[in-house]
């Protein structure tokens, strides 16, 4: 039997969570953030934001070299609180939207996957959720 690693990650973006979670779940702005770095973007975002539905994003290289969708299905979806979801591979991931002093903390757990590193999952993930955060405070 395999156990799995969980990886949590977490952001305070300093803006109110009614701001942050449309931020997060409506696809013009994933489109927007949704990237580790400045080599890579996201041309398409789908989302249907209810229990039992799905998302799905492309991620690419700008240069054209790579792409991949990056899709589940939400298993639990509690307005500005709590999204869970259930990745194409089985992996799980939950994003849990808190209200604090001066905004809201995003924390984000995933389990990780077994092709990589665990410290390069949680870099890269982290990577994203930081864009995140410099995007969603950048946008009134």
């Amino acid at each position: 039997m395999s156990t799995k690693t969980r990886i949590t990650i977490t952001t305070v973006v300093h803006r109110p969570v009614a701001h942050v979670w449309n931020t997060w779940t409506e696809p013009a702005h994933i489109t927007q953030w949704n990237a580790a770095n400045d080599d890579w973007h996201c041309p398409k975002a789908e989302n249907d934001l209810r229990k039992g539905s799905s998302f799905s994003s492309t991620m690419a290289a700008k240069d054209g070299s790579f792409s991949f969708d990056f899709a589940g299905v939400y298993d639990d979806v509690q307005l500005h609180k709590r999204i869970a979801y259930t990745m194409a591979d089985g992996r799980t991931c939950e994003i849990r939207f808190e209200e604090v002093a001066g905004g809201t903390e995003v924390t984000e757990s995933f389990d990780a996957e077994n092709q990589n590193p665990v410290d390069m999952q949680r870099a890269g993930w982290q990577a994203i959720l930081d864009r995140f955060k410099a995007y969603a405070e950048a946008q009134d």
